[in-house]
């Protein structure tokens, strides 16, 4: 068959040399050749250049790679349209979205759709928003949420909602109670951020480097959990969504004066992909229950 034949070209691509290849696809080197040898006859030209001690892709080879590689996606995307339940009965969705979001927004969004559709398997995945755009670039995702700041020309955004930072900190902190705090206090705080990985962190960084603010981090966690129970059992303040104070009792949103950054989450997916029925209905649902401005947070 021709996806086998285009599995075969890939991985040798990959791997750089048949035997390799050969090991991770478990066939035999000879087969694996003789597969290859097909292909080229088949499209009259070779694919690969042999005669070094590595086998490299020639320059047709490196054309092919492109369009195997985009073929591969569309026939996978296939099988799963073949398999594509549309009254919902049954079905998958695969779901990235960055750490923020686990806080406050994917807990609610998750509820509302498995109570609709009881029985869409769903799988949730936290990573960095650059992940995701790669992962829904090569179709291992189906959605994605993260932030506006898109990098990639392959995938689209559609704005789910706006939310602002504010200073959040536990009861102990002096601030604690107050509505609202001048930027220029950050000076004066000591405080708990997310670790430079972080898209959160580096909108931070930028938004201070640009006002001339310089609070002292004191800490940096890689997890907003921890960020979270640090502020909460110390006088140490972070900068987060107000959203995720408003998840625990002990913790206070302060907002900052002038605002210290607004930014829009949005639902990401492939430019052009197949979007299955979980798909579709999974975005339908999540513009309805927060798009509009009827749960706007921060």
């Amino acid at each position: 068959m021709l996806s086998r034949h285009i599995h075969y070209f890939l991985a040798v691509a990959e791997h750089g040399g048949f035997t390799r290849a050969a090991e991770a696809l478990h066939v035999s080197q000879p087969a694996l050749s003789q597969q290859i040898k097909l292909l080229e006859e088949t499209l009259g030209v070779p694919l690969f250049d042999r005669s070094g001690k590595a086998t490299r892709l020639t320059d047709a080879g490196e054309v092919y790679q492109r369009y195997a590689q985009r073929a591969l996606l569309d026939l996978e995307a296939g099988k799963r349209a073949l398999h594509d339940v549309q009254d919902l009965s049954r079905g998958a969705l695969r779901l990235g979205l960055t750490p923020t979001f686990t806080s406050y927004l994917i807990g609610p969004l998750v509820e509302a759709f498995h109570r609709r559709y009881p029985h869409i398997v769903l799988t949730i995945r936290e990573m960095p928003q650059e992940r995701i755009e790669e992962l829904l670039g090569s179709d291992q995702l189906d959605v994605g949420i993260a932030f506006d700041e898109v990098r990639s020309a392959d995938i689209e955004a559609s704005a789910l909602l706006e939310e602002t930072l504010a200073l959040v900190v536990g009861k102990a902190h002096h601030c604690a109670g107050k509505r609202t705090l001048g930027l220029q206090a950050l000076n004066d705080e000591s405080l708990v951020l997310l670790s430079k990985e972080f898209a959160t962190r580096e909108q931070i960084d930028r938004y201070c480097g640009e006002h001339a603010v310089h609070p002292h981090v004191a800490i940096e966690a890689n997890s907003i959990s921890a960020v979270v129970d640090i502020v909460r059992r110390t006088t140490l303040s972070t900068l987060l969504p107000a959203s995720i104070a408003a998840q625990h009792p002990e913790l206070f949103a302060v907002a900052l004066h002038p605002s210290l950054l607004k930014r829009t989450a949005v639902l990401l997916r492939r430019k052009d992909a197949y979007q299955s029925a979980a798909s579709r209905a999974f975005v339908e649902l999540t513009m309805e229950q927060w798009r509009g401005g009827r749960r706007r947070r921060g």
